[in-house]
């Protein structure tokens, strides 16, 4: 029997942390497999994501360090790049923790997340143009 609790739990984090973009992915996802995308939001985000230890940017700014590091993940990338950016985080904040990742992930992945940042910014940009 779900636990409707922690879905609901999980739609909201997912809300606050990846917005529309958020919401859109779980749609998609239903289409192919209604079960995962269920399991996507309620254990990711309403039992990882809702954990007391951390706060929401920490969360984020590590979701991205480790997508940056794991590579061939470019759509989740830049999902959770516009989340650190709904919580807190800025441009310059995520361009400096690409530059940082260069030492220990080395440049190629690095510089994927840089252009992965480069266009979720101007997507950013054109959106809030309109």
């Amino acid at each position: 029997m779900p636990d409707d609790t922690r879905y609901q739990r999980g739609r909201a984090k997912l809300k606050q942390m990846l917005g529309e973009l958020g919401e859109q992915a779980v749609e998609n996802i239903a289409r192919i497999s209604p079960d995962m995308a269920h399991y996507l939001v309620e254990f990711i985000f309403g039992d990882i994501h809702s954990r007391p230890g951390l706060d929401l940017k920490t969360r984020e700014i590590a979701a991205v360090t480790a997508l940056v590091t794991r590579g061939g993940v470019e759509p989740q990338l830049r999902a959770h790049l516009h989340g650190a950016l709904n919580v807190g985080w800025s441009e310059t904040e995520i361009i400096e923790l690409m530059i940082e990742l260069a030492a220990y992930t080395g440049f190629p992945a690095a510089l994927n997340g840089l252009y992965a940042a480069r266009d979720v910014f101007a997507e950013r940009t054109a959106k809030s143009a309109r």
